[in-house]
């Protein structure tokens, strides 16, 4: 395996962790999984006044701890398959803060920015924001039920912007909306394919005629 230490990234809904699981055992790798257990994320789906910026401080230094950890790791010697990069957390501040929240949220994050590793990879889930519906509908978490669709589909806007620019690493674009590789061993065979086949630059993979 060239790449040493890989990120998946999509929005909510997407199926980053079960893919993550799913690499983890191909690859016998490392896994690292973003904490979801923030205390605030209940009343912002409520629109509660100033949740929005304690979840996003709250995400934000949950993430950079972890990254942190991570960097202290001897990463030569096992691959690591994360569920989350740290600039994501930019397209939920740009989508939820208002301008003087953005003022402060920035100063920090420049700084903490630095300090975070970059990974060897990225691989971005896309999907249509129907699919992500009826996929967040599914897995039936509490802390989500309050997600309008509305909200979904802005997030899902946001990353596409955010991925169509991004250089930072090498980056693996797959669309998921016609592909199930939790019950699909052959559609995860085909996506391991295209990982191990990944090389620099961005490269785009959507399957044709598969079936479900």
């Amino acid at each position: 395996m060239k790449f040493r230490s890989i990120a998946v990234e999509g929005p909510i809904g997407v199926g980053k962790t079960s893919f993550v699981e799913l690499l983890v055992n191909k690859f016998d790798a490392h896994k690292v999984l973003e904490e979801i257990g923030n205390p605030f994320l209940a009343d912002f789906y409520k629109d509660k006044p100033g949740a929005a910026f304690q979840t996003q401080l709250f995400f934000m230094m949950s993430r950079f701890r972890q990254l942190q950890d991570l960097n202290q790791r001897d990463l030569f010697h096992q691959v690591t398959v994360c569920d989350y990069i740290f600039p994501k957390d930019k397209i939920f501040a740009y989508l939820n803060l208002d301008d003087s929240e953005l003022l402060i949220y920035n100063k920090l994050y420049e700084m903490l920015e630095e300090q975070t590793p970059l990974p060897d990879m990225v691989i971005y889930l896309q999907a249509e924001t129907r699919t992500l519906v009826d996929r967040i509908k599914k897995r039936s978490r509490s802390y989500e039920a309050g997600i309008s669709e509305a909200y979904i589909n802005e997030v899902n806007k946001a990353y596409n912007y955010f991925f169509f620019h991004y250089t930072q690493t090498p980056l693996l674009v797959i669309d998921t909306t016609e592909i199930d590789f939790v019950h699909h061993e052959e559609h995860l065979d085909e996506l391991i394919d295209q990982i191990e086949k990944m090389d620099r630059g961005v490269q785009y993979y959507r399957p044709l005629g598969v079936k479900l």
